[in-house]
């Protein structure tokens, strides 16, 4: 059997890989030795494994990373660091990138597998598998750790003995106080917004188990308690093997937020770039309470579709726009959202609504013949295609309400319960710095989880009208507006809208 020396450098690495639980979260610095515990622990386990009846302990684990880049990047660069091929066998990179260990009477497969592949997805859905390490946590829907977690406890099969142990291990950056991790974990209380039935599933099992990792740093403060320095936290982990400078380094040129989260291993939303619509003013652009709903006034929807689909809610009044809903999903096709969709609008009902999506939503879903388009319509949803796709159109069309004065007030205002949305606008939707020299950012603005509730909003205004004077010779869509005193739900869709004359 190939060679292996480890020994966790820390004593939360050690607690969490002397536990038995179900479900084993870790958070904590970069640096501190996470995923090289997980990858540890996916052996040992293979290790403990009894052998079936042809003396071979058998098991079978998946690894997922939210994306294909950071899967090959960091996750499996990470794994052949310790396993390489020379020593352990041929890592076969085709999809899925799958990594088969034979040593002695050893017998363990890895398959790796990321979220932004369709086929990755639908194969992890399918697997039968001893156990599931999920690589930074953070960027993993709850509805996929819930997948992971019937995945699991099924390899071997029982016909060979069953599994000694299984279950899922997780690790990860510090997330938000809002992510399901730190609502679970107990170190964040559950937001107001949240609904009962998502509440019971943010409820921490008696078999999940959570550990975090101490901070690689400790703040210097001044007689003011503000922060001035930093130094190294002796109790840091992982310390024996880095450099004994590494945070020193790293920290340099780096904002509070980011050293908050990747080094003091404290919850939080990272600023590590510019945000897309720096004129955005919180206490200018969100509303302190509610915003009442007018009457007798179109509602603008606007929807992204995808894998996490989202669409946002809002009426022009008088020229100024109120963007008092949003709606958000994971893991959820359109025809599940399309459902979803009707349930929402229920509430806002008799009121008409002048739906905008994604222009590529006109483009076949790979499981099904229709368009989303065509499946919104067949539910009575008359969404239409906004004017554009272009990302620069879209921007200005947002940039331009925000920057807008109407009757002496700004020419947006948004509900403090569209969470998503203001979180995007102050600075969770931003350009990514480029790892190059100098304060340089990419030219798109970056795909994460607030992405998608801005694009269904750049849709919503741009077909709304704004940004029409940028799309001058660009072929438009008419808007469309719904019947007065319709119901969207128990009608023709061909009967319920009207174009706009």
């Amino acid at each position: 059997m190939g060679s292996l020396n480890y020994k966790p450098d820390g004593e939360t690495l050690k607690l969490f890989m002397k536990d038995e639980s179900f479900l084993r979260g870790l958070r904590g610095p970069v640096g501190s030795g996470k995923s090289v515990a997980c990858c540890i622990e996916m052996f040992r386990r293979a290790l403990l494994q009894e052998p079936s009846e042809d003396g071979k302990r058998k098991s079978r684990w998946a690894v997922i990373r939210n994306t294909n880049p950071q899967l090959k990047t960091t996750t499996i660069k990470t794994w052949l660091d310790w396993f390489p091929e020379d020593e352990w066998g041929t890592f076969h990179w085709s999809v899925p990138f799958t990594h088969r260990i034979q040593k002695g009477d050893l017998d363990l497969e890895i398959i790796f597998l990321a979220l932004d592949r369709p086929e990755d997805v639908k194969k992890l859905l399918s697997l039968e598998l001893t156990g599931v390490w999920i690589n930074e946590a953070r960027e993993i829907p709850k509805s996929i750790v819930d997948a992971c977690s019937m995945r699991v406890g099924r390899y071997p099969s029982m016909r060979d003995g069953g599994p000694s142990w299984y279950g899922v291990i997780c690790d990860t950056n510090p997330p938000d106080v809002e992510h399901w991790w730190s609502i679970m974990s107990g170190d964040s209380v559950l937001p107001e917004y949240i609904s009962k039935q998502e509440a019971k599933m943010l409820v921490k099992p008696d078999n999940w188990s959570f550990y975090n990792q101490p901070p690689a740093m400790l703040e210097i403060k001044d007689k003011n308690n503000d922060v001035e320095a930093y130094d190294t936290n002796p109790e840091c982990e992982n310390s024996n093997n880095l450099t004994g400078d590494y945070y020193k380094n790293i920290i340099r040129g780096k904002t509070k937020s980011w050293i908050d989260v990747y080094v003091l291993n404290k919850l939080g939303q990272i600023s590590d770039g510019k945000p897309v619509y720096e004129s955005f003013v919180h206490s200018t652009h969100v509303a302190k309470g509610d915003l009442a709903i007018a009457d007798g006034v179109p509602i603008f929807v606007g929807i992204d579709f995808g894998l996490t689909p989202a669409c946002v809610f809002a009426q022009r009044l008088r020229g100024r726009w109120i963007v008092f809903d949003e709606l958000v999903a994971e893991d959820m096709g359109i025809v599940r959202f399309s459902e979803l969709m009707k349930q929402h609008m229920a509430q806002y009902l008799p009121r008409e609504f002048i739906i905008f999506g994604d222009p590529a939503g006109d483009q076949r879903v790979q499981t099904d013949e229709s368009t989303p388009f065509q499946i919104l319509r067949g539910r009575g949803l008359n969404a239409r295609p906004a004017p554009s796709n272009d990302v620069l159109l879209r921007l200005e069309s947002v940039s331009t309400v925000l920057n807008r004065m109407t009757d002496g007030e700004s020419g947006m205002i948004i509900d403090p319960k569209c969470n998503n949305l203001i979180k995007g606008f102050d600075g969770g939707y931003h350009y990514k710095r480029l790892q190059v020299s100098g304060e340089r950012y990419d030219e798109r603005p970056n795909k994460n989880r607030f992405s998608h509730i801005h694009d269904a909003f750049q849709y919503l205004l741009l077909g709304a009208g704004e940004g029409r004077a940028l799309t001058i010779g660009q072929k438009q869509s008419k808007p469309v507006i719904a019947r007065r005193k319709f119901d969207v739900f128990n009608v023709k869709p061909r009967s319920v809208y009207e174009r706009m004359r």
